[in-house]
């Protein structure tokens, strides 16, 4: 199991279950297959700058911080984008983006987090995601229509190694 796949389960399971210790995500991971100690998560919490937040009973959970800068959201979308996206392809207003198995999630929340206009949804399976993005004011401009490029070149210069 790579770094990057632990990392992107860790970053699904918070988001899915309020996780309140390491010793739980420890447990959470095993129970899908993915073995980790607490040291291992603790360095992955660190690194994916997790923060706990107090819920209403006074118990503090994971969670990714809100107030994660522009700059540090492009910079995990495109480490992402660079470990897990294989391919992609449009048709229509539609961007398939086919992804290492488990880590489509991960790629779908970090596109909803950045937030882009032209976009409308996301949606994600295991390897796959949907980008929808909004449809023209006119039919028939494909692919000159340009909210369709805007997004497709956004998402190819995250794949795009930094120099």
């Amino acid at each position: 199991m790579t770094k990057e796949r632990r990392q992107a389960a860790i970053l699904r399971l918070i988001r899915t279950h309020r996780v309140e210790t390491q010793e739980e995500l420890v447990e959470l991971l095993e129970k899908e297959g993915i073995p980790a100690t607490q040291a291992t998560v603790s360095r992955d919490i660190k690194e994916l700058r997790l923060i706990k937040v107090k819920a209403g009973d006074g118990n503090s959970y994971y969670a990714v911080a809100p107030n994660t800068s522009a700059g540090d959201l492009v910079q995990r979308a495109r480490r992402a984008f660079q470990d897990y996206v294989i391919h992609m392809d449009w048709t229509g207003n539609l961007v398939v983006l086919r992804c290492l198995s488990g880590t489509a999630s991960t790629i779908s929340q970090l596109l909803d987090d950045l937030k882009w206009d032209e976009v409308t949804a996301t949606l994600a399976g295991d390897d796959t995601v949907l980008v929808i993005v909004k449809r023209p004011e006119e039919e028939g401009a494909l692919p000159e229509w340009e909210p369709l490029r805007t997004v497709y070149r956004r998402l190819q210069e995250l794949r795009e190694p930094t120099a």
